[in-house]
């Protein structure tokens, strides 16, 4: 059986308590279902603000599913359990073609970024389609290929206001790609661990030069799958940062303690 976001259990708490990395905020959240332009049916999840309307819409695309992405890898996960209620964000998550986690599998077979081009497209007109404000694209590895090679073409550049990269490889994305953003004008936030197995933030930043609005942030310290809570913390508030329209990293970080309904997720 597919995993049901109603089914969390939320209690309430005696005072503030810390968010830890399975801590689950209030929000409305349904399982979703995409359909591509080539006929496939791909998975997922919406996590709206249990009592606000959204500010802006986070839609996410998981790293590379030949090496365990979907749309639970951690960060995005915890983006959907915290940011509607820290951020008044929605969060749209699901599984590439051929991707499978605890919602589902999506239908398909993993096509090497290729056919993931409808996959985007059909994430993006379900967010438009749903009225969903202020569209970024957020990409994590594999995942900023497809905001690189796609983000910038029609249907999804009309829709988008622009688009945050984490740990960009810079493999499947090129210069074309990047030539199309700069051509686009649309913003680019890119995240670069200091210690990235692909790309550091030196040379992402001569790479990236070719794109005269990208914003390049080097993050001291950690590694290409952001593990550690406090680069998790720094990953979401520079993404909130980005899309609320503040300067980032100028904004003030994102609460590490909650008072309020909480539920805890499995591992």
């Amino acid at each position: 059986m597919p995993f049901d976001p109603s089914s969390y259990e939320f209690t309430p708490t005696s005072g503030p308590i810390e968010v830890r990395p399975n801590t689950v905020l209030p929000a409305r959240r349904e399982n979703i279902e995409l359909r591509t332009e080539d006929g496939l049916t791909l998975v997922g999840e919406l996590a709206l603000p249990a009592e606000a309307e959204p500010k802006a819409t986070l839609v996410t695309l998981h790293p590379l599913p030949t090496h365990g992405g979907f749309m639970d890898s951690h960060v995005f996960r915890k983006a959907s359990f915290r940011l509607p209620a820290l951020a008044d964000l929605a969060v749209v998550r699901f599984n590439t073609r051929g991707t499978s986690s605890p919602r589902g599998t999506s239908e398909g077979s993993f096509e090497e970024g290729i056919g993931e081009r409808a996959d985007v497209e059909a994430a993006v007109r379900f967010a438009a389609d749903r009225g969903l404000p202020g569209l970024w694209l957020v990409g994590w590895s594999f995942g900023t290929e497809l905001a690189l090679k796609y983000g910038a073409l029609p249907p999804v550049e009309p829709q988008i206001e622009g688009a945050v990269l984490l740990s960009p490889p810079l493999h499947r994305a090129g210069e074309d790609d990047l030539a199309m953003w700069a051509s686009s004008g649309k913003p680019l936030t890119v995240i670069v661990p200091e210690h990235d197995d692909y790309l550091r933030p030196a040379e992402a930043r001569e790479r990236f030069a070719a794109v005269p609005q990208a914003k390049v942030i080097g993050v001291d310290g950690a590694k290409h799958l952001w593990v550690g809570e406090k680069f998790v913390q720094r990953v979401l508030g520079e993404i909130v940062s980005t899309v609320t329209g503040e300067t980032a990293g100028a904004a003030a970080p994102l609460p590490t303690s909650w008072e309020g309904p909480v539920a805890v997720a499995a591992s």
